[in-house]
């Protein structure tokens, strides 16, 4: 039997971008249903360090808000340029993306309480959006068919519009694109000028890597 038009669609999708949308979706439904709340979900160093609810360190980037048209535009984002990530800069390096999301998601966890963030999910596919952003540096995009720019801009005229529309710092977006630059500059400019990266992932994730790719050129 052939799949229906949405299984196409989501087997489609690269695994990691496929969980992790899928989880955020999920949570979503279970605040929604009352099965959780908000409240079991965010992220601050002392309700981890104190009463050993780690849990959170993984929570705090699946809660995107509840079901609503706002969910629902976080969630096309986070979706779409992660996978515009996933499927082009990192098709076949599944760990090498899992590497990306690892050093974005503890950078945000370090940095939250400067900015008293207490969802990073938002921040976290923000960096993403930088990422994707600057490496492509020649696509040229449309804002709403009022103006054309080049991708590098994307997340500056997102900042813009978010700053616009609730007329508040949109804190989060500025952090993500702190955590993206630093990740863009030392693997993409960093390597030219000094030969050598030093966000590259370490040894044993390194030989995960090669054990992974020798399991599946095996099969």
């Amino acid at each position: 039997m052939d799949a229906i038009p949405f299984e196409a669609w989501f087997f489609e999708v690269p695994p990691v971008t496929r969980y992790w949308t899928t989880a955020a979706v999920v949570t979503s439904v279970l605040v929604q249903c009352e099965v959780l709340t908000p409240y079991q979900l965010f992220f601050s160093f002392r309700t981890v360090s104190e009463t050993h609810q780690f849990w959170r360190i993984l929570t705090t980037f699946l809660y995107f808000g509840p079901l609503s048209l706002d969910f629902i535009f976080h969630i096309f984002f986070m979706s779409r340029y992660s996978r515009m990530l996933e499927d082009s800069f990192f098709r076949n390096k599944t760990l090498d993306f899992l590497w990306l999301l690892f050093y974005s998601s503890f950078s945000l966890l370090l940095l939250s309480p400067l900015v008293s963030l207490p969802f990073l999910g938002s921040p976290l596919s923000f960096s993403l959006v930088y990422i994707w952003a600057r490496r492509n540096p020649s696509i040229r995009l449309s804002f709403l068919g009022l103006f054309v720019f080049s991708a590098p801009y994307l997340p500056w005229v997102l900042f813009g519009f978010s700053l616009i529309l609730n007329n508040a710092l949109p804190r989060g977006d500025l952090l993500g694109i702190a955590v993206g630059h630093v990740y863009f500059f030392f693997e993409d400019i960093f390597p030219r000028l000094y030969g050598y990266r030093p966000l590259a992932p370490p040894w044993r994730w390194q030989i995960w890597r090669r054990r992974r790719r020798h399991h599946e050129s095996v099969q």
